[in-house]
């Protein structure tokens, strides 16, 4: 939007407004509530609705304020006789046919059609005609539709097409028999919700939560997603001790994501309060022998002798301290002090994907914040597939392609679906995203990395031309296929990128909600790698304290090597192929039971807040380590209060220098960790390690042409999402019951033999 700025007259009130301003946004900010049911910011105008009318001097009728534009000396009136008289006349032609069944609607108490009513009260109804009725039904596992409710505000179809793009709901017929659905009356889509999300009224619900509490009965707390790295804001709706649904509403959290949220962080929440959450701590007091219940005095004291012991014996780097990237970074301090200040070893890591350590010692520009990603110029995605690992990435991308006109470049071995998006889609083969990396890093190397790639030279060529021709900013972004001196040349593009009309910020998507906590927290600077700690079992590394589970990745191949340790202590929320192989089990609080932070991709250092009582005997993951602490003698000196290791985080990492849990209250204005960028480096020796890595790279191979269907990676079962039913379903294809007026759930065995053939597009 322009920096220029213009006068608007409001309701006899002069204002300074930025030139280009939508009308009903300047309205709004300036305290004139206007009503509106199909507008919604930053999404394609509908202007259906005809609800935010105001009158415009000089214009002969009155004007829908979403679709003007505001111009200097424009004089507005939001409120008069004539605006009201026409509002209730719209209002009364939408409950025509709109159910008065409010006390039923699981909507009820958050329905906008039914708070404008209230609002205004003695609305005269004139219509006697029948209305017009669709039996309620299920579109999805997760989405539950009752036709009737609807108000044609089609703000889901836009969401659907510009925040996912997918296309899967649609209008239907004409007129007055106009509904919403979807082709075959089944959604084939990655089920995010968003479409429950920004429904006004009770037309879309959410089927998993359905029927089962009111709104005004659940205890609302603002906390941050457990799931990917993106670290969307959300609302979690409690009662009674159990976590009952997760929202992203705008009335309860402005967040970075707005009312975005994807399948996991709305869907993903069953396994807080289920049935198979470890009840105590569990002691295997001899190997071969079986896990027994113990107290939380016992298994503390247990667990250091052996630790003790193990140090003693052998030396301090015989212990292994193993942190996580979905844990806390609290949680992930504790862990790093207490090998390197308790145990002193030099052995501690983070069961992570990949490590961003060579990304952050090389940091030559800041992180992109999601709104940097929408408001872009020009984005660069090299390898990742930000659509089903980091769906909030995904959709800014999205929406700054199609709503904001970016350029978007993907360098890929596979046809993602933001393909359909870009301007330039450089098809790769398989594996050959370094050479790429060193194709950008020096020019004269575009010709032999081409060849190694499958791709002609003048693809590369026309990469540096859009980047060249960017005025604005250009958001360079890497997936996991980067090796370390890859990550250090992308670290440090922007030198090369960077120009007096353009800004160069940088995104790394690293898999996991705390992924780059745990980085910032030290878990990722020690000795040994996760990989070369498995490796070493048995020799150099003796006992090992681990929080959380290893990736199936880490475990691959190397099944045994927890076997052969003296002693393995584990702190997780289930029983899983880790504990399995321990000699204590502590029970680790979930998300919604504790207070502390995440770091997301943005480097925004995000509060996680307590929304239920920690789950049978389960403690928090930092206050686990500090008890072995004080019981090897080490006091901590947190009290008991996340914010007491908060505030030494705060003190001992640099990037985190000066913040406290109040300053990160406002999720509306999220802040950043102070990463250092670095000056200009010479690349010589990461250039010459990528040279031979790219020497190599087979001269031939075959690229993949086969786009990845929807959900291959968001369905896949987890240790958490397991403990969602409908999860189940959707990883088996997600097939259509015989019936949509039933949930699927009460139709279709969740198990390896599912009910029903797999749903198709068209179907």
């Amino acid at each position: 939007m322009s920096t220029e700025v213009i006068k608007v007259n409001i309701n006899s009130k002069e204002f300074e407004v930025p030139k280009g301003a939508r009308l009903i946004d300047v309205c709004r900010d300036k305290g004139f509530d206007i009503p509106s049911f199909c507008y919604y910011s930053d999404l394609a105008l509908q202007a259906s609705c005809r609800m935010c009318l105001v009158r415009i001097e000089k214009m002969p009728k009155l004007q829908t304020s979403c679709t003007i534009i505001c111009t200097d000396g424009m004089i507005v009136t939001t409120q008069s006789e004539e605006i009201e008289k026409a509002q209730r006349s719209m209002l009364e032609f939408l409950l025509a046919n709109h159910p008065l069944d409010c006390p039923v609607c699981d909507r009820g108490g958050e329905c906008e059609l039914q708070e404008m009513t209230f609002d205004w009260g003695g609305l005269e109804e004139r219509f006697i005609e029948k209305k017009n009725y669709q039996a309620e039904k299920y579109l999805s596992p997760m989405v539950a539709n009752d036709p009737q409710r609807c108000i044609l505000c089609k703000r889901c179809t836009r969401v659907c097409d510009e925040w996912m793009g997918e296309d899967a709901i649609e209008a239907g017929g004409r007129g007055a028999n106009t509904v919403i659905g979807t082709y075959g009356g089944w959604l084939d889509c990655s089920q995010c919700g968003n479409c429950i999300e920004v429904c006004p009224t009770g037309t879309l619900l959410d089927g998993t939560y359905r029927h089962q509490a009111r709104p005004w009965e659940l205890a609302q707390t603002i906390s941050t997603c457990s799931y990917c790295s993106d670290g969307c804001e959300m609302s979690l709706g409690s009662r009674a001790g159990e976590l009952m649904r997760i929202v992203a509403r705008d009335r309860y959290v402005n967040g970075h994501n707005g009312e975005f949220l994807c399948i996991k962080g709305r869907f993903g929440h069953p396994f807080v309060n289920h049935e198979d959450r470890l009840h105590t701590p569990l002691i295997r007091y001899k190997k071969g022998g079986k896990l027994i219940p113990a107290t939380w005095d016992e298994a503390i004291r247990y667990t250091a002798e052996k630790l003790k012991a193990a140090a003693d014996s052998y030396g301090p780097d015989a212990l292994g301290v193993v942190g996580s990237p979905r844990i806390t970074n609290e949680a992930n301090y504790a862990l790093y002090k207490f090998a390197t200040e308790v145990v002193g070893t030099k052995n501690y890591a983070a069961t992570d994907a990949f490590s961003l350590k060579p990304f952050f010692r090389n940091l030559g520009a800041p992180l992109a914040t999601h709104r940097d990603i929408r408001y872009a110029k020009t984005i660069l995605l090299i390898g990742g597939e930000p659509e089903e690992l980091q769906p909030l990435t995904a959709k800014q991308i999205r929406q700054a392609v199609s709503n904001g006109a970016a350029k978007l470049i993907v360098i890929n071995s596979v046809p993602i679906r933001l393909v359909e998006h870009a301007a330039q889609f450089i098809h790769i083969r398989p594996g050959t995203e370094n050479a790429a990396v060193w194709a950008l890093g020096r020019s004269s190397n575009e010709t032999t990395a081409a060849q190694k790639m499958g791709v002609e030279a003048n693809e590369l060529s026309a990469l540096r031309q859009t980047i060249s021709e960017t005025g604005g900013d250009l958001v360079i972004m890497f997936g996991g296929e980067l090796n370390a001196a890859a990550q250090m040349v992308v670290a440090q593009l922007a030198n090369s990128f960077r120009a007096d009309s353009r800004r160069v910020l940088l995104h790394p998507l690293p898999i996991y909600n705390n992924s780059v906590g745990a980085h910032d927290m030290g878990m990722m600077n020690g000795a040994m790698s996760v990989a070369e700690m498995l490796n070493a079992t048995g020799s150099s590394i003796r006992a090992m304290y681990v929080a959380g589970s290893f990736l199936p990745e880490h475990l691959r191949g190397r099944e045994e090597a927890l076997a052969k340790l003296d002693f393995l202590v584990v702190q997780e929320l289930f029983e899983t192929d880790t504990t399995a192989f321990a000699d204590v089990v502590l029970p680790a609080a979930s998300f919604a039971e504790i207070d502390g932070t995440f770091t997301n991709n943005d480097g925004l250092v995000q509060r996680v807040r307590q929304s239920i009582p920690p789950v049978n005997q389960a403690k928090p993951d930092w206050m686990i380590t500090a008890a072995l602490a004080a019981e090897l003698g080490k006091e901590f000196g947190f009290e008991m209060s996340a914010s007491a290791v908060f505030r030494e985080i705060a003190e001992r990492v640099p990037a985190y220098s000066g913040l406290r849990y109040p300053v990160l209250k406002d999720e509306s204005n999220p802040v950043q960790a102070r990463y250092n960028i670095v000056e200009p480096r010479d690349l010589s020796s990461a250039l010459s390690e990528l040279q031979q890595t790219v020497a190599t790279l087979p001269d031939d191979g075959e690229k993949s042409n086969v786009t990845p269907k929807v959900g291959h990676e968001l369905f896949k079962i987890g240790t958490l999402t397991d403990k969602v039913s409908q999860f189940h379903l959707l990883a088996a294809g997600n097939p259509r019951p015989d019936t949509v007026r039933v949930s699927p759930l009460y139709q279709i065995t969740v198990d390896a033999k599912l009910q029903g053939e797999p749903a198709v597009a068209g179907d």
